[in-house]
């Protein structure tokens, strides 16, 4: 598939097929987002696969503020990826001060490059994706039981797509972009 191809047909995938993505191809999709780009190539985001159904019920029952389309859809999918990053790196020095005023937000920017990243190359492979933005961050790490040292930046819910859906309306050129 072409790039633009791939960034123009990808859509948020909501209703998935009950089997699993086989791990080499999660490992291929792994690979394609470690290419994403990242605040002095430090790398942060790391990649945890939930497949254990009783977990996946667990984070969608207690981890997700009662927000009832995460959980349908964290119920509704074969595997769910919780993305983490490595904290205290990103806009940091190596004294431990702030590079710029964004502070330690760098870690959130890249960890949402390396997400979308993801998602494009699962859509490359067949595989459907939609990252989910509402949960108790602390809850989730507990869950997995997330190394020292991460925190969660992400859920995204992955399997095979059982729905096709249409683009949403976008935002024209002209409403996006201001030359100066």
């Amino acid at each position: 598939m072409e790039t633009l191809e791939c960034i123009k047909t990808r859509r948020s995938i909501r209703k998935f097929k009950a089997d699993a993505v086989a791990h080499e191809t999660i490992d291929s999709i792994i690979a394609a987002a470690a290419m994403a780009p990242s605040w002095k190539n430090t790398q942060i985001s790391r990649y945890n696969i939930v497949e254990d159904r009783s977990l996946l019920d667990e984070i969608a029952d207690n981890c997700v503020l009662d927000f009832a389309f995460n959980q349908k859809t964290i119920k509704g999918a074969p595997q769910l990826v919780v993305v983490s990053m490595i904290e205290k790196r990103c806009g940091y020095e190596k004294d431990g001060s702030f590079t710029t005023s964004k502070e330690d937000r760098w870690e959130m920017y890249d960890a949402g490059i390396a997400s979308q990243t993801f998602c494009l190359a699962a859509h490359d492979l067949g595989v459907g994706t939609v990252i989910l933005g509402i949960f108790d961050e602390d809850k989730v790490a507990k869950a997995i039981a997330l190394p020292e040292g991460q925190k969660v930046a992400a859920l995204i819910a992955m399997g095979y797509p059982d729905q096709e859906c249409e683009a949403p309306t976008r935002k024209t050129v002209e409403e996006l972009v201001r030359f100066l």
